[in-house]
């Protein structure tokens, strides 16, 4: 049953790479430890010896999944302004909608993890959702401030209180994982009408009017180079 013999570092990786399809198709809850040291060809003694429990296999998926994430070091780059603000927006949205064929196999297990991880304790679900706020909502929040600074909120929009400025980050969050799930089964479950580009458009300029960002802000930052950035 002894695989070939790899450092600590590749042997993790390749329990990960294992045990990520299984949890896609079966829960958490419903894979054995069994299940995941045949699939990765090992025995259940060593994947204990690596990850003695499950909290820490979550939080290897997590770490190989961000870590070195091309579109998160990006993001990371950018200022605060209205441009970003866009960026932010439009990046989860095509991020999560949209891709090409190896983006989607390497995103679709992921979504179905955090379904599975809300139907059961919730604890995968959590733990990415905190890194995701980490990374990116103090460079929202402090956008969303710059956005005002510049005249390019509605009066009254700019959030009294950073947590303020989070929750507007996971609304938005929210609207494009939903759209998301919708197309794990292969086919939209959700009849929308047009494209698939101009439905993101959409949701795109549904969520920054739901931060509060004019009209003409919204439009005057629409270049093709912001959305090679967000891309």
């Amino acid at each position: 049953m002894a695989g070939p013999r790899l450092d600590s570092e590749e042997r993790r990786k390749a329990i990960v790479n294992a045990a990520v399809p299984l949890f896609a198709r079966n829960g958490f809850s419903g894979t054995t430890t069994r299940e995941i040291a045949e699939a990765a060809s090992i025995s259940e003694a060593l994947l204990f010896r690596h990850f003695p429990s499950k909290k820490l296999l979550y939080r290897e998926i997590l770490r190989l999944g961000c870590e070195g994430d091309p579109a998160l070091e990006k993001l990371a780059t950018l200022q605060p302004s209205t441009a970003t603000l866009v960026c932010i927006a439009r990046f989860m949205m095509r991020r999560f909608v949209l891709g090409d064929a190896a983006e989607r196999a390497e995103l679709d297990p992921r979504l179905r993890l955090v379904l599975h991880s809300c139907l059961e304790d919730g604890d995968y679900a959590r733990e990415l959702f905190e890194t995701v706020a980490e990374r990116v909502v103090p460079l929202f929040a402090a956008s969303i401030e710059a956005a005002a600074a510049a005249g390019d909120l509605h009066s009254g929009a700019r959030p009294a209180s950073s947590g303020a400025a989070a929750n507007r980050f996971w609304f938005g969050q929210h609207v494009a994982a939903m759209m998301a799930f919708a197309t794990l089964s292969g086919r939209n479950c959700v009849p929308f009408r047009g494209t698939v580009e101009d439905v993101v458009e959409e949701a795109v300029a549904f969520v920054l009017r739901g931060i509060g960002m004019t009209d003409a802000a919204i439009a005057g930052v629409g270049t093709p180079e912001l959305h090679a950035a967000a891309d």
